[in-house]
């Protein structure tokens, strides 16, 4: 049997990996969850203070730009909190670090200031300022603009490679991406509907589309492209154009990375596939102490399990091999089969294209099994042929034969005197999202408005 495909649904939550812990992220609420030196692990919950409903929050690529900057003191911030637990081992120790002595009790903001505007001077100089005056040297002795711009380009892209795969050595570096993998087992734990243990996390891929590496990625390779089309000799505005398209390429980058999380199709996968090479770098695989640490963080803010069980249905299958005939034989083992719940597929009309939310939430309420709801035995979904109907597991179909029930269960035999049927012994009545109606029969067309 071949193996099947194991779909995923998107869930939200995102993540980031700390000093010996992982912080995850539902909404406007995250945790971050830090193993301690005594082995305990710990847990903050906090809210972010903002109004999701703002226009700037709501404005595509606008959006992206503001979730860049509040990413990056977000992630200072929680960098800190895991880096308390270091300081308060070494001050058990009776160690106070140069900045305490200096600055005190603002010693910990002064070395949070000062981290944030060395990185972003750093990660200026490193993978612009030097690209570009080693682009201008070579400048020199080669006349083409459009070569030149390409080798600034590759620089760019082969020092980001190089910086990533570097730093992976440090020892340090290399536990933080042993967390960053088990914060990617986790999302991917519960966005294939496994429940949430440390066993099933533990088989999970260590590999995500919507991870910050592919962002950094996207930003790269983006700026190579706009800045090969947008071309000036003066040197000031060389040098500002690639400055001020740091905010334009964190929208672009953003909006991709979110599309490629939802979507599921070629183009995006091909868009992703770089990404996903080079997490083969900055994740690592974590033990199990570490998926704890991760497990921990994500039940703190996210109800996987309502989650689950609203997007997935489950049942115990046999377990079958290839047999030395060819054909497949059941093992006499079962296992757990998990599917998507792919609600609106099955509810959209082959005609329109609209979805009913009603019909949608109903069809949640009750579940998935053969016995309520859709009968997968029966009905396949509204645009398996031209006469689709809905099984409500009582007789009651959406034809012309048989009073039914309307879109929003009221009976009638006309969908509440709106369902205008023609008397032919073959007419069926064809249902959009909207709940609109039209009867075809032997005497011709007939048109009817359901609730």
């Amino acid at each position: 049997m071949a193996k099947r495909r194991r779909k995923s649904v998107f869930s939200g939550i995102g993540g980031q990996a700390v000093l010996e812990g992982v912080m995850m992220r539902n909404r406007q609420e995250y945790a971050v969850a830090v193993r301690k030196p005594d082995g305990e692990i710990s847990v903050d919950i906090k809210q972010l203070n903002y109004d999701p409903k703002a226009l700037k929050r709501r404005i595509p690529f606008v959006r992206g730009i503001f979730s860049f900057v509040e990413s990056l003191t977000l992630g200072m911030d929680i960098l800190s909190f895991s880096a308390s637990f270091v300081e308060e081992e070494e001050e058990d120790k009776g160690k106070k670090s140069l900045m305490e002595k200096i600055f005190k009790d603002k010693a910990e903001d002064v070395v949070m200031g000062l981290t944030v505007l060395f990185s972003i001077a750093f990660a200026i100089l490193l993978f612009m300022v030097i690209p570009y005056a080693v682009s201008e040297y070579l400048g020199k002795f080669i006349r083409n603009k459009s070569l030149i711009l390409l080798i600034e380009g590759a620089l760019r892209i082969f020092i980001f490679i190089l910086y990533v795969a570097g730093i992976a050595l440090m020892k340090d570096i290399r536990r933080l991406y042993q967390y960053h993998g088990a914060e990617h087992k986790c999302i991917n734990c519960v966005e294939t509907g496994r429940p949430l243990t440390v066993k099933n996390v533990m088989k999970c891929s260590r590999f995500h589309k919507r991870c910050g590496t592919s962002f950094m990625l996207f930003v790269v390779v983006l700026g190579v492209i706009l800045c090969f089309f947008i071309r000036t000799d003066v040197l000031w505005m060389k040098i500002g154009i690639r400055l001020a398209l740091i905010p334009v390429l964190a929208g672009i980058s953003y909006e991709l990375l979110q599309l490629a999380g939802k979507k599921d199709s070629f183009l995006l996968s091909l868009i992703s596939t770089p990404g996903l090479w080079l997490q083969a770098v900055t994740t690592k695989e974590p033990d199990e102490k570490m998926v704890e640490v991760a497990i921990a963080a994500t039940e703190a803010v996210f109800d996987w399990e309502a989650f689950q069980n609203k997007h997935f249905v489950r049942k115990m299958v046999k377990k079958t091999q290839t047999g030395a005939d060819g054909n497949e034989v059941e093992t006499g083992d079962e296992t757990m089969q998990i599917d998507v719940v792919e609600i609106e597929e099955m509810l959209r009309s082959g005609n329109t294209g609209v979805i009913n939310r009603n019909a949608i939430n109903s069809r949640l309420n009750v579940g998935m099994s053969p016995d309520a709801g859709m009968d997968p035995n029966t009905v396949n979904d509204m645009n398996a042929g031209e006469y689709g109907y809905m099984d409500g597991n009582a007789g009651n179909y959406m034809d012309g034969n048989n009073a039914g029930y309307d879109m929003n269960g009221y009976y009638g035999d006309d969908m509440n005197g709106n369902m205008d049927q023609d008397p032919g012994n073959n007419t069926y009545g064809n249902m959009n999202g909207y709940g609109n109606m039209n009867g075809s029969g032997n005497g011709g067309n007939r048109w009817g408005q359901g609730q």
